[in-house]
């Protein structure tokens, strides 16, 4: 296996992020379980294509519903489960709620992960 050391790296291969920016070494048992949990909010390509959506702009249910041809209920019962997760918020406005992503970092994760199934492809 190889390893990234310094300016020697592999092509391809990112060199690890200082100490300061990269997860605590030992994070504590219920900042995992809490980290479980949103990876389990995301882990659906439904929800997956609603982040990315809301990567690009706020949207009411129905702009997801026509940007993802998915029934209106599939929608809102995914949108439930990431509200609840605190990956998205929504803002009523008159007679429909606008959602949006509460944390760009929740948008990261997901086009990360994309951009690495593609690359494997």
């Amino acid at each position: 296996m190889a390893t990234v050391t310094g300016s020697g790296a592999q092509p391809g291969l990112a060199e690890c992020a200082p100490a300061s920016e990269a997860a605590p070494a030992h994070p504590s048992p219920s900042v995992l379980t809490d980290a479980g949990d949103l990876l389990r909010a995301l882990a659906a390509p439904v929800r997956i294509a609603i982040v990315l959506q809301l990567r690009v702009a706020d949207r009411c249910v129905h702009e997801l519903v026509d940007a993802l041809d998915v029934a209106q209920p599939l929608i809102s019962q995914h949108l439930r489960v990431l509200k609840t997760a605190g990956v998205v918020q929504g803002e009523r406005r008159g007679r429909e709620v606008v959602y949006r992503l509460a944390d760009d970092h929740l948008a990261h994760i997901v086009v990360d992960a994309v951009a690495h199934v593609q690359e494997g492809k």
